[in-house]
């Protein structure tokens, strides 16, 4: 089987793991490729891995998988890697909190030999896609959790008018709003109040950030809407992102914001569901009072 590897940091505590999950997948007779600005971090790591460079040096070496080595910021920046390719990714927590990179460090070992014997499942994770302006990422107009648009912290609040298929939602006065996918639920729009959406609801949530109207709320909707943002202000500028992509943009402006034409893939281990992921990362259940 085919495996592509990919990261960002290796910390001085995860060098033996991830020297560990190398060998691992050797001794099961993967063949191996390394995203290269993470081999270059331990060149040693990574002597017989084959380097890929950018989405179409990936779909050359045609992986079966890709492993995610981090977090879910880690997990967030396979998505320019992946794009169309179907390829389907499986992030390896080593991280803190971990919705998206679900497998602890403690359970690779297993999860590799499902993988191994192709017991897995995959799940297809709503793309966002910002249309227009089209220049602002330098062709990177996409993300896999949300869409934010913020004020910046010197200036005064926005006013943002949002339209779904050319039909007038409302104004928003405040710090700002979120577009955010099913898998963008558990991220910066969950700790905005957005409700938790399961991955494959076909939804997307418009979430307000800190709305000087307090009985403004989140707005679920189908995720073939299209969404027209119109940003003003007292000032003049805002910032825009997409994940963790992130630039200033002049005011007012006009975002166009729509679902991409392909998903992202991630990999499911069996007894590893939604459900219970959420309920270990956000301790439903358990007694905090000690």
């Amino acid at each position: 089987m085919k495996i592509a590897l990919f990261g960002k940091n290796i910390y001085d505590s995860d060098r033996l793991f991830v020297a560990q999950l190398i060998e691992n997948l050797k001794d099961k007779g993967a063949e191996l490729s390394v995203f290269a600005g993470y081999a270059d971090i331990a060149p040693d790591l990574f002597v017989s891995a084959i380097r890929f460079h950018d989405h179409e040096t990936l779909c050359r070496f045609a992986p079966q998988i890709m492993l995610s080595i981090g977090g879910d910021g880690t997990m967030l920046d396979t998505l320019p890697l992946l794009l169309d390719s179907e390829i389907p990714v499986l992030g390896v927590n080593t991280g803190r909190l971990g919705f998206l990179s679900s497998v602890a460090k403690g359970s690779i070992e297993s999860a590799v030999c499902d993988i191994m014997r192709g017991d897995y499942g995959v799940e297809k994770r709503t793309v966002l896609q910002l249309v227009s302006p089209d220049n602002v990422f330098s062709g990177n107009q996409f993300a896999l959790n949300e869409l934010a648009v913020l004020r910046r912290p010197e200036l005064s609040l926005l006013s943002i008018k949002v339209f779904v298929d050319d039909v007038y939602l409302n104004t928003y006065w405040g710090d700002g709003i979120l577009v955010a996918t099913p898998t963008g639920s558990t991220a910066y729009s969950l700790s905005a109040g957005g409700p938790i959406i399961t991955p494959n609801s076909n939804s997307i949530v418009i979430t307000p950030m800190a709305a000087h109207t307090l009985t403004v709320r989140p707005v679920v909707m189908p995720d073939n809407s299209l969404i027209k943002i119109i940003v003003e202000g007292r000032g003049n500028q805002c910032v825009i992102s997409l994940d963790s992509q992130t630039r200033p943009i002049s005011t007012p402006t006009q975002l166009i914001l729509k679902k991409a034409g392909f998903c992202i893939n991630t990999i499911k281990i069996k007894d590893n569901d939604f459900f219970a992921t959420i309920r270990n990362k956000l301790m439903w259940g358990k007694d905090n009072r000690n």
